[in-house]
């Protein structure tokens, strides 16, 4: 009797353990998944390798020291490359960039081997794309460096990112658009690594992440931010970006409120090290910086 017992105990045990193992994972609520599914429209060359802007009738793009405007043939129709002119504090770098209300928002600082200090935020003209005027950076919010910066529409605020890691990469930092006054930081949970670009679309706040690494043929990613009032905020993987001609540095980002295209910056060929470039891949005799865009098709 004994025996039996154990017999039953024995296969109970198993088959508890059986329907553990093979049990089905939770499905992902809705809002843990990604909101587009994004097909490959095609890609441009361009001459700045920063950020990537558009009013839907230009298309705006940054180099780390210049800033170029085209038209949407790919065409370049007018070049600033000394966009430093006026800025009260010395800058030498220039990341993600965005455009509201015909004003080119920037994202500036002294950037040297992977660090970042002196950040600017400056309004400069659409149309000339000289400096109109600049915002306050708040010293006391912890950011130490900047990667991007983007408008909220619908809130009438900006927002800036930082590619460092530690404290400073972890949080999103608002500010009014309307006075400039720094307004909060939310947490990002999990933290994407060496965040690139920021756009604001929908009620969702977007980052590109450069967290391939390119020796290793490894891609770089998408990520959605659903911002609240609450202190924190989800990350969710949007794309990871798979059709590149080749891996190399992911940068800035951007809908176009057009067509409702996303357009995403890339460059390949340089070695990076630590934000800055050291030679270049075999088979390249200069860096190539392009613009790829992408269908956002909502999934149902």
């Amino acid at each position: 009797m004994l025996k039996r017992y154990a017999v039953l105990l024995v296969v109970l045990s198993l088959s508890l353990f059986a329907t553990g193992a093979f049990a089905k994972e939770a499905p992902k609520k809705m809002s843990e998944l990604p909101t587009y599914d994004y097909n490959l429209v095609g890609s441009f060359e361009v001459k700045g390798r920063q950020g990537i802007a558009t009013d839907g009738e230009f298309y705006y793009v940054s180099g780390s020291k210049a800033l170029y405007k085209y038209d949407k043939t790919g065409k370049l129709l007018l070049a600033n490359e000394n966009p430093f002119e006026g800025y009260a504090i010395a800058s030498n770098h220039i990341g993600d960039i965005d455009v509201f209300n015909g004003e080119v928002f920037v994202s500036a600082e002294n950037f040297m081997d992977g660090v970042g200090k002196d950040i600017q935020i400056a309004i400069h003209d659409a149309e000339t794309l000289k400096l109109k005027r600049t915002f306050k950076f708040e010293p006391s919010s912890g950011q130490e460096e900047v990667s991007g910066i983007t408008v909220d529409r619908d809130k009438r605020t900006v927002w800036m990112c930082s590619w460092v890691g530690e404290e400073s990469g972890r949080y999103l930092y608002e500010y009014s658009l309307d006075t400039g006054e720094y307004l909060r930081k939310i947490h990002l949970q999990p933290v994407p690594q060496w965040v690139q670009g920021i756009f604001y679309y929908k009620g969702s706040i977007y980052l590109t992440a450069d967290d391939g690494t390119a020796d290793l043929d490894e891609p770089d990613h998408l990520y959605r931010v659903d911002v609240s009032d609450n202190s924190f905020a989800t990350v969710v993987l949007e794309k990871t970006f798979t059709e590149v001609k080749k891996q190399g540095e992911i940068e800035g980002l951007t809908v176009d409120p057009k067509t409702g295209e996303l357009l995403v910056h890339f460059n390949r060929g340089a070695r990076i090290v630590l934000g800055m470039g050291k030679g270049l891949y075999p088979g390249y005799t200069k860096e190539i910086s392009e613009v790829y865009t992408y269908k956002m098709v909502p999934r149902k």
